[in-house]
């Protein structure tokens, strides 16, 4: 909870008076935050409440016309990735499950976040994009 959302709520706090208008925060979630993913455990929790955190902080940031938004990527080849148990199985069944068929890229992320803290996204606050390949939408495995 420290680090995936008190951390969130002090760097918001911290950088509230040096932000100008339109700036916009960008946090990272997962899916298993929203369903029980096999796992993924207290991460779960932890990522849920991020979620909720995003949505509180964009009320309070709100007023200064700041922006603060959250990314549910889908599961991803790293470091951090490597601690979660059946990380293997999470990202063939996001293959295999999802719309689109396949997994995505850290690019995919990257290019998602810069739509978010971009001018192209300055109506959009309190947000939790997904981007999965469609992987949230679906409510049973083929």
């Amino acid at each position: 909870m420290d680090i995936s959302v008190y951390s969130l709520l002090k760097v918001c706090d911290a950088a509230s008076p040096y932000l100008n208008e339109n700036a916009s925060i960008c946090a990272l979630s997962y899916f298993g935050g929203e369903k029980v993913m096999p796992g993924y455990n207290m991460m779960g929790v932890c990522k849920s409440a991020l979620e909720m955190a995003v949505r509180y902080a964009a009320y309070d940031l709100g007023e200064q016309k700041v922006r603060v938004n959250a990314i549910s990527a889908g599961p991803i080849k790293t470091l951090a990735a490597s601690a979660v148990g059946d990380f293997k199985r999470m990202l063939s069944m996001n293959e295999q499950t999802s719309p689109l068929r396949n997994n995505i890229s850290a690019e995919d992320v990257a290019n998602s976040a810069i739509y978010l803290t971009s001018d192209l996204s300055k109506q959009v606050t309190g947000e939790i994009l997904h981007v999965d390949s469609g992987f949230n939408i679906m409510g049973a495995v083929q």
